[in-house]
């Protein structure tokens, strides 16, 4: 054992630089000593690592269901054969019956404004007629009373009590004609029936069939012997739009048809029943919002408030407006999420109507429509 530690020293006393050998066994301990701090960082790797993991499938969160999305597309055909179907009798007018189809989808109350003789009251016929639902026309006139559209107890002396015979508001589409032209007791008569779906006729209340639409008309002319719309009873109307007129093309062409119809009536076909209506309007509720298309809305209709050319700006109830208006143009399109182009194309028409002007602006000749257009331009558009 000891003539082996006399050769290695003879080896290394000839050649002096070789002598730090003996040291580098020593740092060969420390070698060991560095994979041990390494050791613990590769477990700390792993740990951020299994949050990410989780996060990844919460990403997509606007995938429906194939039923979900096979139900929206069904909505989009069978709205777009309604809208064929108006179209054979409204020319040239295809965006304002996509909007009516929004506001049918949305099961909302709609209120035209233009001139006379612009197909307003034949546009809500025709509707009436594709959409196969029970329909009823009202002319509102200065002595029309409440119990003429609500109904009364009318006293049955063979049965010795009152029954209840219900008025023509007991339908699922309403057209109110001219209804500036109905004193306001009778205008009143609508609020229930448009808000709540129901009237009430002494300590009874009737449930109103479904669905249930108001359609109302009026003229921005003569003004005379009228009465204008309250702001609260603008408000219970999801939009307000006008037709226009047509132009050369489009009115060239009602005279052709009308030439080859050889009559004014024009025969459209039944394209759903109220059941489909409903289910039609049930269906929107699956459509997908984004969190950051609700803020958008909100920051939109906030803005309504804090201009300072509005005196008074919209309620929450326009803000529902624009989440219900959005969700069904995108059912519209057979789509089962929102676009910020859907809230930005109908904003103008649920919102216009919902903000009351300041008196000077008012004078200036400033619509509420131009208020809504200049926020839609100011408000960041969200990405989604």
């Amino acid at each position: 054992m000891q003539p082996a530690p006399p050769p290695q020293p003879a080896r290394a006393q000839p050649g002096m630089p070789p002598q730090p050998a003996p040291v580098a066994p020593m740092p060969a301990p420390p070698m060991p000593a560095a994979p041990a701090p390494a050791a613990p960082p590769m477990p700390a790797a792993p740990a951020p690592a299994a949050p990410v993991a989780p996060a990844a499938p919460a990403q997509p969160k606007h995938q429906s269901t194939p039923e979900v999305r096979e139900r929206l597309t069904a909505v989009g055909a069978i709205a777009q054969a309604i809208s064929a179907e108006v179209q054979k009798v409204i020319i040239g007018k295809a965006h304002v019956i996509d909007n009516v189809l929004v506001n049918i989808l949305s099961n909302g109350n709609l209120l035209f404004e233009d001139y006379p003789g612009l197909a307003k009251t034949l546009m809500t016929n025709t509707f009436a007629d594709a959409l196969g639902c029970d329909f009823k026309r009202v002319q509102f006139t200065p002595d029309l009373l409440p119990a003429d559209i609500t109904g009364t107890n009318i006293y049955d002396a063979k049965k010795g009590e009152f029954t209840f015979k219900p008025g023509p508001l007991f339908c699922n589409l309403l057209l109110a004609d001219e209804i500036n032209r109905a004193p306001p007791k009778t205008q009143a008569a609508l609020l229930e029936a448009m808000q709540e779906k129901q009237v009430t006729i002494g300590t009874v209340t009737h449930k109103l069939p479904a669905p249930f639409i108001v359609m109302a008309t009026q003229n921005p002319v003569e003004q005379e012997g009228t009465y204008p719309l309250p702001e609260a009873q603008l408000d219970r109307f999801m939009f307000k739009m006008s037709v226009g007129y047509p132009d050369r093309a489009d009115e060239d062409e009602i005279l052709s048809r009308r030439i080859a119809r050889g009559k004014d009536a024009v025969d459209v076909d039944v394209i759903t029943d109220p059941q489909r209506v409903i289910a039609m309007q049930q269906a929107c509720e699956d459509v997908y919002v984004d969190p950051a298309l609700r803020m958008y809305m909100v920051e939109v209709v906030a803005r309504t408030r804090e201009d300072p050319r509005v005196l008074v700006g919209a309620s929450p109830r326009g803000s529902q407006a624009l989440l219900k208006t959005s969700r069904a143009a995108a059912a519209l399109r057979g789509r089962d999420f929102v676009t910020p182009d859907d809230v930005k194309a109908i904003a103008e028409l649920a919102l216009a109507h919902r903000i009351i002007l300041k008196p000077e602006h008012q004078i200036k000749g400033l619509e509420s429509g131009e208020v809504i257009q200049t926020i839609l331009r100011e408000v960041p558009v969200p990405t989604v």
